[in-house]
């Protein structure tokens, strides 16, 4: 990606606090389409499964690729998991093997639908670039916003 580096400055202009949060609500409103077309996917549900979140369970932190800086900000989309998400997500997403009881009772097997990959295959492209743009026009808001707050303060 190009220009990259040039909003990556723009944000160091602005206190961490204040460039997380340009960054966070610009990742998420791009990420929606992502979100959203992987729910489309789930079998047999109108519920939103898929999500958009800066966290991820403990027991997933090892598949994931966060960065583990406190400069860095990590979005994820995925299916939460405990009593309010839906654990199971990822055994439709990825399938099972053959399972059997202790006793030896064959139970079944899942066969693989993915969702999120074509998800996210379908949307990167367009996400990327609309992701620097948005990051681009938040940027300058900001940055205006906290000129007219100082003009404000100078001023008055």
């Amino acid at each position: 990606m190009e220009g990259f580096k040039g909003l990556e400055q723009a944000l160091a202009q602005l206190p961490q606090s204040t460039s997380k949060g340009v960054a966070r609500r610009v990742m998420k409103k791009n990420l929606k389409p992502v979100a959203d077309f992987a729910n489309a996917l789930w079998p047999g549900s109108s519920d939103d499964v898929f999500r958009i979140t800066s966290r991820v369970a403990r027991g997933q932190i090892a598949d994931s690729h966060m960065q583990r800086k406190s400069s860095t900000l990590n979005m994820f989309v995925g299916a939460p998991g405990g009593a309010l998400g839906t654990p199971e997500a990822h055994l439709i997403e990825f399938g099972t093997g053959p399972r059997y009881h202790e006793s030896g009772k064959y139970v079944g097997a899942v066969s693989p639908s993915p969702m999120l990959q074509p998800a996210w295959e379908a949307n990167r492209g367009t996400m990327l670039r609309a992701l620097g743009e948005d990051l681009f026009e938040e940027i300058q808001k900001s940055l205006a916003r906290r000129s007219e707050a100082k003009a404000t303060k100078a001023g008055g």
